[in-house]
């Protein structure tokens, strides 16, 4: 999986505000259970990785597992004792805006208490609070 998208039409985007609830990526696609978030929030790409890498182990390399999230935003930070001013500081992390109702992570055809388990292990690789959907 890639950690940040190949191209972008700006290098720095503004940080913006993250409320409301999910209208899209709110609904299951291909799998019969999935994880959905309940709060807002930011997962950078080590938690997505750290996440998938825990619902593999559980599930098996042969399993079905589809990542419905991205890396997608870029954060800047300027360095400690910095003046103010002489532009936006440089990247540091790049993340994937979270809001309730988001599906993060769909599984295909499994048992209902392994997937139950498997989940609730990747979970606690995440920094928002998810519960488990399914069809």
């Amino acid at each position: 999986m890639k950690n940040k998208p190949d191209q972008l039409k700006y290098s720095k985007y503004q940080k913006n505000r993250n409320k409301g609830f999910s209208t899209k990526r709110n609904y299951l696609i291909h799998g019969n259970y999935g994880l959905k978030s309940i709060e807002n929030g930011f997962l950078n790409f080590k938690q997505i990785e750290s996440a998938r890498k825990m619902l593999i182990h559980f599930l098996g390399k042969s399993s079905k597992i589809l990542i419905r999230v991205f890396p997608d935003k870029v954060l800047t930070k300027k360095p400690l004792e910095v003046r103010m001013g002489k532009g936006k500081g440089p990247i540091y992390d790049w993340v994937s805006v979270i809001k309730p109702g988001i599906i993060l992570f769909e599984v295909l055809n499994f048992n209902y208490l392994i997937v139950k388990k498997a989940f609730y292990v990747a979970s606690q690789k995440l920094s928002i609070k998810t519960e488990i959907c399914y069809e």
